[in-house]
C-alpha cells in the first residue's frame, strides 16, 4: 500500500467519524427545537373511584388517541402541551351496577426536563410536570359531573430514528377529582387520579 493510498484512507475515515459525530449531534434536543406528537395511550382508573349516593363508584379504565406540541427553551427545559380525544370511561356502582358511561377530555400543560438535551444520544429521556384540565361530558340522564383541575407529571424517552423522527413513549399521573351533580345538587364525587401508559411518534422541527 503506498503513501498516498493510506492518506486517503486515513482522510475518509475521518471525514466519516466526523459525519457520523455530526448526525448524532443533530439528533440531541437543542433549543430552539419544535416537535409535535401523536400516539396511543391506555388509562388506567384502578379502583375505589369516589361515590354517588351512598354507592361507592368504580370508573372502568379506557383507551384512546392522544397528541401534543411542544417547544425547548434551552437544551434541557421546554413545555409541552397535550390532549386526546375524548376517553369514554363506563361506570358502575355498588350496590347498584353499571349506570352508564362519561367521556374524559384532559388537556395538560407541562414543563419538561431533558437530562440529556444538547448531548450526542439518540435516547432523550424527560420529567415533566404541570398543571391538568379535564372536562366531562356524555354524563348519564340526570347527571352532570363538574371541570376538574389538577396536577400531573409525566415520565418518557425519545428514541431517534432520523434527525427529525422519533418513537415516543412515556407514563403519566394525573390528580383528576370532580363533584357529581343532580338536580342542581351535589350527590357523590369522582375521584379517578389516572394514570396513563403511551406510545407514538414525536415529529421533530
Amino acid at each position: 500500500m503506498t503513501l498516498m493510498t493510506k492518506i486517503k484512507l486515513i482522510s475518509a475515515a475521518v471525514i466519516s467519524a466526523a459525519a457520523i459525530m455530526v448526525s448524532q449531534a443533530a439528533l440531541a434536543y437543542e433549543a430552539g427545537d419544535t416537535f409535535v406528537r401523536i400516539g396511543v395511550a391506555q388509562t388506567n382508573t384502578g379502583s375505589g373511584n369516589g361515590h354517588v349516593g351512598d354507592s361507592s363508584l368504580n370508573v372502568q379504565s379506557a383507551r384512546g388517541v392522544t397528541f401534543g406540541a411542544g417547544y425547548l427553551f434551552t437544551d434541557n427545559v421546554g413545555i409541552e402541551l397535550n390532549s386526546s380525544e375524548k376517553f369514554e370511561h363506563d361506570m358502575n356502582t355498588h350496590p347498584g351496577g353499571g349506570i352508564g358511561s362519561v367521556d374524559r377530555m384532559p388537556i395538560n400543560l407541562l414543563v419538561n426536563y431533558y437530562p440529556m438535551g444538547g448531548m450526542d444520544s439518540r435516547v432523550q429521556p424527560y420529567v415533566g410536570a404541570g398543571l391538568n384540565y379535564t372536562r366531562f361530558s356524555g354524563e348519564p340522564e340526570g347527571l352532570s359531573v363538574d371541570k376538574s383541575y389538577g396536577i400531573i407529571g409525566q415520565a418518557g424517552v425519545d428514541l431517534a430514528v432520523t434527525q427529525n423522527i422519533m418513537l415516543n413513549g412515556y407514563v403519566s399521573y394525573a390528580d383528576v377529582s370532580a363533584d357529581i351533580d343532580s338536580g342542581g345538587a351535589t350527590i357523590g364525587k369522582v375521584d379517578i387520579d389516572p394514570v396513563t401508559i403511551g406510545g407514538g411518534v414525536t415529529y421533530r422541527f
